[in-house]
């Protein structure tokens, strides 16, 4: 079995561009309920938060104690693309337009962005694509906990108003107790009606 390279967030790729760099990531891509959330962060090289990795190896309450630290330390932009959004343009665009907004809401515009993956966003600063970038980059890092966090607590909100979906917990993702209850109380407005086992409920083959 080929090994999988583990690699360590630094500040080697921001180094290595001129200017003012933005990290941007997204959250919420797979789920099948809620928005898709993107954030942007510039991060002073002299004032780093501490623990910054790919929000996916962080646990939750960590991650929020490193969110707020984020927060306190960069300049931070969040954007997010809602579920009609999602079902009228596709996830991949929606992210996109996640990503523009999160962009768009810096306070100090970038003078060049490196963005997580390989799929090209539109974005008003010329950019880098970086596959794995929350894992290489601490900007990239930085905006994977924002907007795992920002996004987090909107499914926790919403929550509170459809508890039987335990979207605290799964956040939207199709986890058992979330299928459960999709069978039980059937579809919400928070539900993406694009995704197939939501528009198969929808509409089952006759």
């Amino acid at each position: 079995m080929k090994e999988m390279t583990k690699f360590t967030p630094s500040f080697d790729i921001e180094n290595s561009h001129n200017g003012i760099v933005a990290g941007i990531d997204e959250a919420g891509r797979g789920p099948w309920a809620g928005p898709v959330v993107a954030a942007a962060v510039i991060l002073d090289p002299a004032n780093l938060p501490n623990g910054l990795n790919d929000s996916k190896t962080i646990a939750e309450k960590k991650r929020d104690i490193i969110a707020a630290e984020i927060r306190a330390k960069a300049i931070v932009g969040v954007g997010i693309a809602s579920v009609d959004e999602i079902d009228e343009i596709n996830i991949l665009q929606a992210t996109f337009l996640a990503m523009a907004r999160a962009e768009k809401e810096l306070s100090t515009q970038p003078d060049i962005c490196i963005v997580d993956g390989s799929a090209k966003p539109k974005l008003r600063a010329p950019f880098e694509m970086v596959v794995k970038g929350d894992a290489k980059s601490f900007s990239i890092a930085a905006a994977s906990i924002i907007a795992k966090t920002v996004r987090d607590q909107m499914m926790r909100d919403l929550a509170k108003i459809h508890p039987e979906y335990a979207w605290e917990k799964n956040k939207g993702y199709g986890a058992p107790a979330h299928r459960a209850a999709l069978d039980a109380h059937g579809v919400t407005p928070h539900h993406r009606k694009s995704y197939a086992p939501i528009h198969n409920i929808l509409y089952p083959d006759p």
